[in-house]
């Protein structure tokens, strides 16, 4: 775990608040890009002393709007900043930040889900993956609408050691809405536990830091906002691949209010579920009458592993998907319909 973070002594020079900065430049928070400012430098400030010791880090911030958690990222003392910002209107502001700050700022216009991460920093930051964590950290203010695919591209690349992950186990500091930030971090038998829970936790040690009230954004979302750190562990709990164990925990978690052997049935093609899915509950010691929250990471474990097993004696079974095998039938059902029609109508 990274130690609680000092900001350091360095300090930016005057500048305007983030207030004028948004006044400005005649800024707006676009609803469709679900943009909420933080104008309280205090919580800023709050934010990045969770991200650890930031002194001569390199740091890339995902959208960073007006500035506010740029400008506490800056005075923890970095080596440099790499800000990924999509919304041209904030460009300006970042620029007066770069200006400031001496040249620390690396200003990149670009989409967060597409931006190749793997080459945002010299190389010489690379540590291996069993030793402490580089000097690399992800810190941001994440929009809602984005939040949750982008964690899960990110625990996709932790896994494959590749992205920001190619330089080690890279941390990273995030917000989410309440409501992610509490599954994320749930715990067994938590009606917060669900797939976001496993998945990041088979990972990451993951720790909700403090809630951040939703007056405190320009404009006021909806919803509180939780502060997540992520640190990687060294081995996931689970060790097999993303995609196995991604495909088990969502299956288990589609019928998260019914017992565990709906979601673990669906995994297979109708001709052999009921005879698999006994067959995986036995090998993995699971008791088919559990609930998807009630079901431990060793539980997980041991589906996943014989869910893998199971795979490997049947190379086309990974390959089934429940969804096509239903709208494949649904597609029969309509054709069968639409030839009874025509039989009629001659």
């Amino acid at each position: 775990m990274a130690t609680q973070g000092v900001l350091a002594k360095y300090r930016l020079p005057p500048l305007p608040t983030i207030g004028e900065i948004i006044k400005l430049f005649n800024l707006r928070a676009e609803k469709q890009l679900s943009q909420n400012f933080l104008l309280d430098l205090k919580l800023t400030d709050k934010i990045v002393r969770k991200a650890g010791n930031l002194q001569n880090a390199y740091v890339c911030e995902v959208g960073p709007g007006p500035g506010g958690i740029t400008r506490s990222i800056l005075n923890a003392g970095v080596e440099e900043l790499l800000v990924v910002e999509k919304d041209t209107r904030f460009i300006p502001g970042l620029k007066m930040l770069n200006e400031a700050s001496s040249g620390k700022v690396q200003i990149v216009h670009g989409d967060i889900l597409t931006y190749r991460m793997d080459r945002a920093f010299p190389k010489h930051l690379k540590k291996p993956w069993d030793d402490d964590p580089p000097n690399v950290h992800i810190i941001g203010n994440l929009p809602f609408s984005v939040s949750t695919p982008l964690i899960i591209k990110w625990l996709e690349q932790l896994a494959d050691r590749t992205g920001p992950f190619t330089y080690g186990r890279t941390q990273m500091t995030l917000t989410f809405q309440k409501e992610v930030a509490e599954r994320l971090t749930a715990s067994t038998s938590s009606k917060q536990r669900s797939r976001l829970s496993i998945m990041a936790q088979n990972l990451c040690n993951v720790k909700n830091c403090f809630t951040i009230p939703g007056r405190a954004f320009v404009p006021k979302p909806e919803v509180d906002v939780g502060v997540v750190h992520f640190t990687p562990f060294i081995q996931p709990k689970i060790e097999q691949p993303f995609k196995v164990v991604e495909k088990v925990v969502r299956s288990v978690f589609q019928f998260r209010r019914k017992y565990c052997h709906h979601g673990v049935s669906i995994l297979f093609p109708e001709e052999s579920r009921l005879k698999c899915t006994e067959q995986m509950l036995r090998l993995a010691d699971v008791d088919p009458t559990l609930r998807p929250t009630e079901l431990t990471m060793t539980h997980f474990k041991k589906l996943c592993n014989v869910y893998r097993e199971m795979c490997d004696q049947n190379p086309n079974l990974f390959a089934y998907n429940f969804r096509e095998e239903l709208r494949m039938r649904k597609l029969q059902g309509k054709t069968t319909e639409e030839g009874e029609e025509d039989d009629l109508q001659r």
